[in-house]
């Protein structure tokens, strides 16, 4: 039985955070962000806790919180911190695990690691989060592909933003990969208003089958 699915984007500042909150609160899982660059400002963490209203104990703590908001290599490089991406594995709990990496697939944690090589070492089903909006079928198809060639599950693509069914149909036709529904985007965000858009959009079953 697997108790952990991850959650990764095509680029940053897409949605994915906001995407993980209402899954975890939807699933009743814990969360676990294993990197965290930029502390100043809210972290990715305390956003899933205020938009989910998930329990602070539901909330695993990062094993790396940089300061500077940046690329996680360059981010630990200024801090002077070394990112060992072995030591990365994911830590047990009482019920199941969302993980969500930083950035895109392909961010790097050093100068030799991605996000897509650890995930491609857990092999957990992953969730792909994509914008809906011009250029995302190329990001979306991109990294379906760089997924596919370190042979990680793939549980399906979750767009976020405007309705555009011809975008998601092509992408979902020529990236092979299952779509999973569309967050739409939400003014003003509140933990109601997603937790309904969440219900609305997406078929829960989906995603419980993978821990069956």
């Amino acid at each position: 039985m697997r108790n952990s699915l991850v959650v990764t984007g095509t680029d940053t500042g897409i949605g994915k955070t906001v995407f993980s909150a209402a899954l975890v609160d939807a699933l009743g899982a814990c969360y676990w962000k294993p990197v965290q660059s930029g502390l100043e400002d809210e972290t990715d963490s305390e956003t899933v806790a205020m938009l989910g209203q998930i329990p602070q104990q539901r909330i695993l703590r990062e094993a790396w919180r940089l300061r500077t908001p940046a690329s996680p290599h360059l981010s630990a490089q200024i801090d002077g911190v070394a990112i060992d991406p072995d030591m990365l594995t994911p830590p047990p709990t009482p019920s199941l695990l969302v993980i969500e990496g930083a950035g895109g697939l392909l961010v790097p944690l050093t100068s030799k690691c991605t996000f897509a090589d650890v995930f491609a070492r857990w092999r957990y089903p992953v969730i792909l989060c994509a914008r809906t909006e011009l250029g995302t079928i190329n990001h979306t198809l991109l990294s379906l592909e760089a997924m596919r060639r370190r042979e990680i599950p793939i549980l399906g693509v979750a767009f976020i933003g405007n309705d555009r069914p011809d975008t998601m149909k092509i992408i979902g036709e020529m990236g092979g990969a299952p779509i999973l529904g569309r967050l739409p985007h939400l003014d003003p965000l509140t933990s109601a208003a997603l937790r309904a858009a969440f219900a609305d959009h997406f078929d829960l079953s989906v995603f419980r089958e993978v821990f069956a």
